[in-house]
């Protein structure tokens, strides 16, 4: 199964190399993040799968405008009328009228291993060669806590792209890093919890300083964007992501 349950009503979706978040509220969701465009069918089935239907997302909240986590949301939008939101920052990197992001040729590169290649040949067959601009999405409707299920908290964490934004779940003391704090990437040699090599950054120095950002929550479960599951604290996430710097 591509889903498992980490919390009460929290559940993790894994994507192409990539995890989404989905909260549950009785039978209301809300998806954070929705992977690459190749990931929609994964979404729909995890959400079957756990007994609801897709209808059932009211809501779904973007970290970032990275194409591995903007993937399913035109078609989700398209086919159940979904709204989506992220920072109000980030609105102009995910309708396409900017840009922050790697490139292939960052991606080319860095192909020097089987490892690497593997990952690319999943990405590109999942959609990461195309442009998935999102007109439709809309900035956070109020400031703290969301009302949707789950009630996540947004928290604006420039660094990764100007407005990457993470969501906190105190409910289950829980926090979605997305991008800002990751625990594996298939293109990094670093075990465990870190910042994402520099290529993959709009500002690497900004990411490693939104970590200040981080590490106060209160989050004994961190849901990363990539990686798997850390259950030992976000402090002790961030204090291993500071002693292992990005290269």
């Amino acid at each position: 199964m591509r889903h498992q349950q980490v919390a009460d009503n929290v559940f993790t979706i894994a994507g192409t190399d990539v995890n989404m978040v989905l909260l549950r509220d009785g039978s209301d969701l809300t998806l954070i993040d929705a992977g690459w465009y190749g990931d929609a069918a994964t979404i729909e089935k995890s959400v079957r799968a756990l007994g609801h239907r897709p209808e059932d997302i009211r809501a779904i909240l973007l970290t970032h405008a990275h194409l591995d986590h903007v993937g399913a949301l035109n078609h989700l939008h398209r086919h159940y009328a979904i709204p989506v939101y992220t920072s109000e920052t980030e609105v102009a990197h995910a309708r396409g009228d900017v840009h922050e992001s790697a490139t292939p040729l960052d991606v080319i590169k860095r192909l020097t291993d089987r490892k690497t290649l593997g990952w690319a040949a999943r990405i590109t067959a999942a959609g990461g060669l195309r442009k998935n601009p999102v007109p439709h999405i809309q900035p956070f409707p109020t400031e703290g806590p969301l009302d949707f299920p789950g009630h996540p908290i947004p928290v604006a964490t420039p660094g990764h792209t100007s407005g990457h934004t993470v969501f906190h779940l105190p409910e289950v003391g829980a926090l979605a890093t997305g991008d800002t704090l990751c625990t594996a990437h298939p293109t990094s040699k670093i075990t465990g919890p870190q910042v994402l090599p520099c290529f993959f950054n709009h500002s690497t120095e900004d990411t490693v300083a939104a970590l200040d950002i981080l590490e106060p929550l209160d989050a004994a479960l961190v849901l990363p964007g990539h990686g798997p599951v850390w259950t030992d604290g976000i402090a002790k996430a961030v204090a291993h992501a500071r002693e292992h710097p990005p290269r």
